[in-house]
C-alpha cells in the first residue's frame, strides 16, 4: 500500500506543484518530534496511516498541508480499531504492557480510547467476549448493548468494535502540549506497526474486570450472625 513511497524525506504527491520546502517541512517535524516519546507520529507511522486510506497519495498531500488537522481513515483493510471508555482503556494498555506483548497505536477521542487492532478483530471479539460469557451484548458498531458480567459482579463496559465499512477519526501528525481533540497515547512509529488480535485483547479485557473490585452487595450462603450470640474461638480447642 506504501510501496510507492521510496523515501522518507521527498513525502510529497498529488496533483499540485512539487514543492520541496513543504515535502521536507512536515516530515523533517516529525523526525524531531519523534526522539523517546511514544506519544509522536514517525514518517514512517504516517506513511503507514496513509496507507489504509483509498488514495494514500492525496491522504499524505492534506497532511502535508494540515499537519495539525485530524483525518479519517477506512478500518477493514489495514487495521480494526476496538473503542472503549478511557479508564477500562488505560487499565488495558497497563496489562498489555506489564504483562502481555505491549499494544499496538493507540488515541483517545471524546473520552474513549482507541485500540488499533489487527483486520477481523472488530468481528470476532465481541464473538468472543460473548462465548466467554462476558460479552453480554457488546456492542458492535453501535452504542447500544449491555456489559458482559460474571458471578461476582465484575463486568466489560460495552466496546465499539469498528471494521469493514466503517471510518474512525484518527489524531493529527502533530500536536501541541495544548492542543484539543483526538490525541495519541501510543503513536504508529513504523511502516508495518504489530496489532493485537481479538484473543490478545480478550485477555486484557479480562484481566482487567476481574481486577476490579465488585460494586455490588456481597452474597453469603451462611444466615447472618447473630449479634446476641457467645463467640468462642475453635481455634484454641484441644
Amino acid at each position: 500500500m506504501t510501496a510507492w513511497l521510496p523515501d522518507e524525506t521527498t513525502l510529497h504527491h498529488g496533483d499540485g506543484p512539487y514543492r520541496e520546502d513543504r515535502a521536507a517541512d512536515v516530515f523533517a517535524v516529525l523526525r524531531e518530534q519523534a526522539g523517546d516519546q511514544t506519544a509522536q507520529v514517525t514518517a514512517a507511522g504516517a506513511a503507514w496511516l496513509a496507507g489504509a486510506a483509498a488514495y494514500p497519495r492525496s491522504a499524505l498531500s492534506q497532511w502535508e498541508s494540515h499537519p495539525s488537522a485530524p483525518g479519517v481513515l477506512p478500518c477493514g483493510s489495514s487495521f480494526d480499531v476496538v473503542n472503549v471508555p478511557t479508564l477500562f482503556g488505560r487499565r488495558m494498555l497497563e496489562h498489555l504492557w506489564a504483562d502481555g506483548p505491549g499494544s499496538g497505536p493507540v488515541a483517545t477521542h471524546r473520552g474513549r480510547m482507541l485500540l488499533f487492532a489487527s483486520p477481523g478483530t472488530a468481528q470476532r471479539l465481541p464473538s468472543l467476549l460473548d462465548w466467554e460469557e462476558w460479552g453480554g451484548g457488546a456492542a458492535s458498531r453501535s452504542a447500544g448493548g449491555s456489559a458482559g458480567r460474571d458471578e461476582s459482579g465484575r463486568k466489560v463496559p460495552p466496546l465499539l468494535c469498528h471494521g469493514t465499512g466503517d471510518a474512525v477519526t484518527v489524531p493529527p501528525l502533530t500536536c501541541g502540549p495544548n492542543a484539543s481533540g483526538p490525541r495519541w497515547v501510543v503513536a504508529p512509529d513504523t511502516r508495518s506497526p504489530w496489532l493485537p488480535g481479538p484473543d490478545v485483547l480478550l485477555w486484557a479485557c479480562v484481566r482487567v474486570a476481574r481486577s476490579v473490585p465488585s460494586s455490588g452487595p456481597r452474597i453469603s450462603i451462611f444466615p447472618p450472625a447473630d449479634q446476641g450470640a457467645k463467640v468462642y474461638d475453635v481455634s484454641r480447642r484441644r
